[in-house]
């Protein structure tokens, strides 16, 4: 178990107690071609069963404190809450028991969920950006960093293997929601390689995009790009 958190209500009648089976996850989300193809998001587990009371529980509970309902079950037939997170960021849930009475114990709980955006295209003289917002859903805290990993290819196809290719210049940019430039670099690639950018980048706030543009001899490109957004 990754943590216990363990309170009292005030009338010492519950004596809580809340295994969760991690701290923190990753959403990854796959895009190929600009196009969606697969999310992950982060399923939790809340145990209560080491939870004891005065009298009958007849709830368990975890509230986000976003606005949204919270997610109860039954204590007389369960003890475990699976709860699975589809937005990034940093949660201060409240974990909670109730008993027949009304009496409730509660407990908070910090979970952390960052994302990771992998990004192919194939074959592209006109690469898309890659748009993302770093600001949570939640309303809490905002992230400490956005990581950026990208990979060019420049492919040599069969008639170049015999004639022999050009080279492409490109440059990367990140860009925020005022079309100003965060950050950028250029590259020229010869035809058959690669170009790497690996950088950091801490404005977590305003949506932002990654795109690459041709500086010279627009040529067929394949793109990678892994975007992590980091609590």
């Amino acid at each position: 178990m990754a943590g216990c958190t363990s309170e009292e209500s005030s009338e010492s009648t519950i004596s809580l107690s809340v295994n969760h089976s991690a701290d923190s996850g990753m959403i990854v989300e796959s895009y190929s071609n600009g196009d969606i193809t697969s999310t992950s998001s982060v399923i939790i587990d809340f145990d209560f069963s080491s939870t004891t009371a005065d009298l009958e529980l007849t709830k368990f509970g975890i509230n986000l404190n976003d606005g949204t309902d919270s997610l109860e079950i039954d204590a007389l037939n369960n003890s475990v809450i699976s709860f699975e997170f589809s937005q990034h960021g940093w949660y201060n849930l409240t974990a909670y028991a109730i008993d027949e009475d009304g009496g409730q114990a509660d407990a908070i709980i910090s979970i952390k969920i960052d994302l990771r955006i992998e990004w192919v295209e194939t074959n592209t003289d006109q690469p898309q950006p890659l748009v993302f917002d770093p600001e949570p859903a939640n309303g809490g805290a905002n992230a400490q960093m956005i990581e950026v990993n990208s990979v060019v290819e420049n492919p040599e196809s069969f008639d170049e293997i015999i004639s022999g290719g050009d080279s492409v210049g490109i440059t990367w940019n990140i860009m925020d929601e005022q079309d100003d430039v965060c950050q950028k670099k250029s590259a020229n690639i010869e035809n058959g390689g690669s170009g790497v950018w690996d950088t950091l980048h801490f404005n977590t706030f305003q949506v932002h995009e990654l795109s690459i543009t041709f500086d010279d001899n627009q040529e067929t490109i394949n793109v990678e790009h892994i975007v992590s957004i980091i609590y």
